[in-house]
């Protein structure tokens, strides 16, 4: 019972921190998973035009036709509020945006239906429009049927010509399925302004992003003389920013969660001294029969690792599970992780070695008479 209520420190120590260092990852990965679909190769540019000071859509394509080994594909995005209809049925949180032919390739998408918008689509200002798979299904029963029929869009008819393919197994309101593209140049007329204030590029390197960033933040800069008018993102900047602070929350986390394992280092320490304590005589009889003290102090090392590696294999089996009880409750894919398991167990036994030294070396240093004479 000594020996189990010695181990449950290291128990509670290990399970501790691989419960909290995998969800915590778990959680992360889900946010960079969610990150990295918006595309690591994509930039956004935001513009605030000015009577005095503007970028007309043209400007920025002979940019872009300039600099075509830098930049992969280039497109407007204009968006406009308001309601997507179907007879009496309709949609007020659809994403309705204003896009060139480019686009789908942007989002790196394929269609399950239909066509693309295209160029000429664009110049004649055609009502058509491409649309998620959750806005077919839930105004037309399925992408098949979706495809060739009319939709309004805030009472404008539109001419459904293509489908994209289903982002998501649960698709739901908002999500990545829930949008209609139409050909930018409608957009601006529907939404009643003149100017375009959002882009959206992809960049051919993902080593170069800071250098073709830089790149296109000179020629705004060209334009605007004003770094307040405009702002470029990158996704894969920003992507690296969470990836470190994942990093400090998890290494955070764990730290905390291994103080626990020194508090248990001193239970270890406490009980091997009572232990000492207790077996003083036997320790006496050991030594009167020619025990060294390298061996004295190996018995009682040992011992101290032995009770915390067992505690930690333990705390290893119980964090395993836990981990993946609170994924399924949290709805993460949590999988104890292996540097928090490798790290945790190393630090039990390592506690145990430690801890166990001090009344080992007092153990093997007992007086073999002084020893014999105890009681």
């Amino acid at each position: 019972m000594r020996s189990f209520l010695t181990m449950l420190g290291i128990i509670i120590g290990v399970a501790s921190v691989i419960i909290l260092v995998s969800v915590v990852n778990a959680y992360m990965s889900y946010m960079t998973e969610s990150f990295a679909s918006m595309g690591t190769n994509l930039l956004t540019v935001s513009l605030t035009n000015l009577p005095s000071r503007s970028l007309s859509v043209d400007e920025m394509y002979g940019f872009f036709e300039d600099h075509t080994e830098e930049y992969d594909a280039m497109s407007p995005t204009v968006t406009v509020g308001g309601t997507v209809k179907h007879g009496s049925d309709s949609m007020s949180a659809t994403g309705i945006t204003g896009v060139s032919e480019d686009y789908l390739r942007i989002k790196s998408w394929e269609l399950s239906d239909g066509r693309n918008i295209q160029y000429a689509d664009i110049v004649g200002r055609q009502k058509v429009c491409v649309i998620g798979a959750y806005v077919a299904s839930e105004l037309y029963g399925s992408p098949e049927r979706a495809c060739g029929e009319t939709i309004k869009v805030n009472g404008y008819a539109f001419k459904i010509v293509g489908v994209v393919e289903q982002q998501e197994d649960d698709m739901k309101d908002r999500g990545s399925d829930d949008f209609l593209w139409m050909p930018y140049s409608c957009a601006v007329k529907m939404a009643r302004n003149a100017d375009i204030n959002n882009y959206s590029f992809t960049i051919t390197s993902l080593i170069k992003a800071s250098e073709y960033k830089t790149l296109l933040e000179d020629f705004l800069y060209e334009k605007y003389k004003n770094e307040d008018l405009y702002t470029v993102t990158a996704m894969s900047e920003m992507l690296d920013s969470l990836n470190s602070m994942i990093a400090m929350v998890s290494a955070g986390l764990g730290g905390i969660a291994g103080i626990s394992l020194l508090v248990a280092g001193v239970g270890v320490m406490n009980i091997m001294l009572v232990s000492v304590t207790e077996r003083t005589r036997e320790i006496g009889i050991r030594k009167a029969l020619g025990a060294r003290r390298s061996v004295i102090l190996q018995q009682f090392v040992i011992e101290a690792a032995v009770t915390s590696s067992i505690g930690g294999i333990i705390g290893i089996l119980l964090g395993s599970i836990a981990t993946s009880a609170v994924g399924a409750v949290a709805g993460l894919n949590a999988v104890p992780t292996p540097a928090a398991v490798v790290i945790s167990f190393s630090v039990s036994v390592g506690i145990g070695l430690l801890f166990g030294y001090m009344p080992a070396r007092r153990a093997a240093k007992l007086n073999p008479i002084d020893a014999l004479r105890s009681e």
